[in-house]
């Protein structure tokens, strides 16, 4: 079955190249009105051109329909701006793929405090503050799908990208409140881990790898999780047609009878706690507090039966 976005409205942020612009022309591919959002720097945030129009131009020439909006994700009053002006035009917003970023990279050492705030002020703040423009009129709706764009620097460290991997893990954290929080009301919320060769990452790979890892061969994982049967809290790995999952997991609780709740009797039991065996992926942070009880439980025989996380 073909997956359609026919009267849907789609924003993509950071569209004006690489992996937002394979996002914006393979919904309007499939009948999304786009609003395609760059503010047109480079890949440090600086600098400025015409990219986003001449993505819209792209997707006019196919037959779609499309806009540009050259608003900052760092400026809430802009992000309010480009949903309204979509909804004015089309009426409403039923697609948010947060795109947007930039990179400072360099060694913790060597990193300069604008370096960290800057590259967390536009990955995490960006998205947060384009997903709040979006967020109440798709209450209304009954009907959202958003995207956040993490990283493997995110969910597992690389070196000298200590501000962008605080930035994506945090995106991860904030899909799993906001996919709670969104599920009444038909919000589905996911993250999205590519690896692509753009703009970004022209210097990290080599030719033949940077050919490999073409920003097409994300689009179809970054497309499904915001269509209409998609899953929500997901988190997806993508890049040279190859595609998988993560979680967030941990282990079953070890619980320590009071006379062993010391600094020593928590070393003495280290290989237990940090055991990868039994491992589940908690759907909400309550489940920390439970899998505690649970474990006490067992010990005891007794205790609350729930509490918050």
């Amino acid at each position: 079955m073909t997956i359609s976005f026919k009267d849907k409205v789609a924003i993509v942020t950071g569209a004006g190249g690489g992996l937002g612009r394979e996002y914006a022309l393979e919904l309007a591919r499939r009948g999304a009105k786009v609003v395609v959002n760059d503010l047109g720097g480079s890949r440090d945030g600086k600098g400025s051109s015409d990219a986003a129009a001449e993505v819209v131009a792209e997707i006019e020439k196919m037959g779609g329909e499309a806009m540009a909006n050259g608003g900052s994700v760092t400026e809430y009053d802009q992000m309010e701006k480009m949903v309204a002006d979509a909804k004015q035009k089309w009426g409403g917003v039923h697609v948010l793929i947060n795109n947007a970023g930039i990179l400072r990279d360099k060694s913790f050492v060597k990193m300069t405090p604008d370096d960290f705030e800057l590259v967390v002020k536009v990955h995490l703040t960006g998205s947060a503050f384009a997903t709040k423009a979006c967020w109440e009129l798709m209450r209304e709706q009954s009907y959202g799908r958003i995207l956040m764009t993490a990283s493997s620097t995110g969910l597992f460290g690389n070196f000298g990208q200590a501000n962008y991997g605080a930035a994506k893990l945090g995106l991860a954290g904030l899909t799993k409140t906001l996919q709670i929080e969104g599920a009444k009301y038909n919000i589905k919320v996911n993250t999205l881990s590519p690896v692509a060769g753009t703009r970004m990452t022209e210097d990290l790979f080599p030719e033949e790898a940077f050919k490999l890892f073409a920003p097409e061969n994300v689009a179809p994982a970054a497309v499904f999780l915001v269509s209409e049967d998609a899953p929500s809290n997901a988190i997806v790995g993508a890049g040279a047609g190859g595609f998988h999952s993560a979680w967030v997991v941990m282990n079953e609780a070890t619980w320590l009878p009071e006379d062993e709740r010391t600094v020593e009797g928590f070393a003495a039991n280290w290989d237990k706690i940090n055991s990868q065996t039994n491992l589940n992926a908690p759907q909400s942070g309550s489940e920390q507090s439970a899998a505690i009880l649970k474990a006490m439980q067992e010990v005891t025989g007794s205790g609350p039966s729930s509490t918050r996380g």
